[in-house]
């Protein structure tokens, strides 16, 4: 019976039962553009960088239990993966082919983080500041002046950082309305340097104390200025 009742509420979070792991958590959300633009190498480079971030993820033994990944990919705009734990986080394998609505997808993140941090809350879990990591190789195809102006304002509230990777072929002007962190070119394809950056990041995050702010390591060897 109570084997049963723990799964029910594993699958109603959707993640990790919170009383097995009741660690602080580090939430970070990947909007991954997996439009049709996206399609050959692209797309082929970007599933090896998930697969990289998850194994960089679970080599760091605090970073496994706390820092919480989410997927949101676009377009349309889908929930590929809700919050796991790195145990927990099978990357999925992205499949190029849409549109760009930049807009829905920043709106989806921002809306299963929102609803992450109500669970954390519910079960007493503290949290650092999550993070929201945009990757594209476009332009919004839909109407984003709504969704840059809840990511300005929960960036000043600091409810969450937001980071704008663009890759060739990105509209940087339209990114630096959306994020108010100056956005970042990605080197060629270089996603599998991005995200060994990114989980050493998490991972720092994570072991430090909820409401410091943790220094970054620069960006090198992934980011062209």
């Amino acid at each position: 019976m109570n084997e049963h009742n723990d799964f029910a509420t594993q699958v109603a979070f959707g993640t990790d039962n919170f009383a097995e792991n009741p660690e602080q958590r580090c939430p970070c959300v990947l909007v991954l553009d997996r439009s049709g633009s996206m399609a050959g190498d692209a797309i082929a480079q970007l599933n090896a960088g998930l697969v990289t971030f998850k194994d960089e993820l679970a080599a760091d033994s605090l970073a496994m239990k706390r820092v919480d990944t989410a997927i949101v990919s676009f377009g349309p705009a889908t929930l590929e993966m809700p919050f796991h734990t790195a145990p927990n986080f099978f990357p999925p394998t992205l499949t190029a082919g849409g549109d760009t609505p930049m807009g829905s997808a920043i709106n989806l993140a921002l809306d299963t983080l929102e609803t992450r941090k109500a669970e954390y809350k519910a079960n007493g879990i503290s949290y650092y500041r999550p993070w929201v990591f945009l990757i594209t190789d476009g332009g919004p195809t839909d109407s984003w002046q709504a969704a840059a102006a809840r990511v300005r304002e929960g960036e000043a509230a600091k409810k969450f950082a937001f980071f704008a990777v663009g890759i060739q072929g990105a509209n940087m002007d339209i990114l630096a309305q959306i994020s108010s962190r100056q956005p970042v070119s990605l080197q060629g394809l270089k996603f599998r340097e991005l995200f060994k950056w990114l989980s050493s990041s998490m991972g720092a995050v994570s072991r430090s104390t909820p409401g410091t702010e943790v220094p970054l390591v620069a960006p090198t060897g992934w980011a062209s200025v």
